[in-house]
């Protein structure tokens, strides 16, 4: 069922989107260049591969108020003809991972040996295994990230394919405390109790103090509410009225959601 909603809450959503929407665009255009890399050398390897990704990648993490703390490559097993597990990601300067005294942008130093006992496959975690499955793009997140953060963050990756395989994924971090800076002062309008979500659920951000980033916000019908948006991986919806007088607004293409609740006395 659909639910009118007033056209702030519309606004609201349209906004969010539009904060997201030109990540998206980046990495769609990052894919798009890895992939014509790949497709013109008889064999794709890290020692070629890796200067080409610092040089994609670079300039949007070091740009001023940037909102990515973290991108790159991360290949498919056995892809590489030198380097069977492989990440070739950087961080920027705002990424205090690993940081130590360095300064500025950086590359992740990555455990690839799989022999190793800090060896993680990170084609179990859910920023690979979807993209994979779905061949489309993928949010994840919130969620903590142990590899490349060490803190509460929004991944966004999509697949790069050549030669009719799929070479691996591409993609981006964002702190969710540099979300929450940009986007809750944005949800405080709705003049509703509001909170944004992932399609699984997961608060990104609320007006409630009492609803933590990265918990699952538990309402009547949410999981049901949610489900185009899990299945198409984001894509148009029209609002959708949940138990209780909320409703649920999707953010574009985003795959994230608001659901606004009645004003409570």
């Amino acid at each position: 069922m659909t639910v009118t909603v007033d056209v702030t809450a519309l606004q609201i959503a349209a906004r969010i989107a539009s904060t997201i929407d030109p990540v998206f665009a980046m990495i769609d255009g990052w894919r798009d260049r890895i992939e014509t890399e790949l497709l013109a050398v008889s064999t794709p390897s890290a020692a070629a591969l890796d200067p080409f990704v610092a040089d994609l990648v670079g300039p949007a993490l070091e740009a001023p108020g940037s909102l990515i703390t973290g991108a790159g490559f991360v290949a498919a097993p056995g892809y590489l003809a030198d380097a069977p597990w492989h990440l070739a990601w950087w961080l920027s300067g705002a990424n205090t991972f690993g940081a130590g005294a360095q300064q500025g942008l950086r590359r992740l130093e990555a455990v690839s040996d799989p022999d190793a006992e800090q060896f993680r496959d990170y084609t179990a975690l859910e920023w690979w295994r979807v993209p994979a499955r779905t061949g489309g793009r993928h949010l994840t997140g919130p969620y903590v990230d142990y590899l490349c953060t060490d803190d509460y963050t929004v991944t966004i990756t999509t697949p790069v394919r050549a030669a009719g395989e799929m070479a691996g994924v591409v993609g981006t971090d964002v702190y969710v405390a540099s979300l929450e800076r940009v986007l809750l002062p944005v949800v405080r309008e709705s003049g509703h109790p509001c909170t944004l979500v992932n399609a699984s659920g997961r608060i990104v951000t609320s007006t409630d103090s009492h609803r933590a980033t990265g918990a699952l916000l538990r309402l009547d019908g949410l999981v049901e509410a949610l489900a185009p948006l899990r299945e198409r991986e984001g894509g148009a919806q029209d609002a959708t009225a949940l138990p209780g007088g909320a409703a649920l607004v999707p953010c574009g293409d985003t795959s994230l959601a608001l659901v606004l609740e009645a004003a409570r006395d």
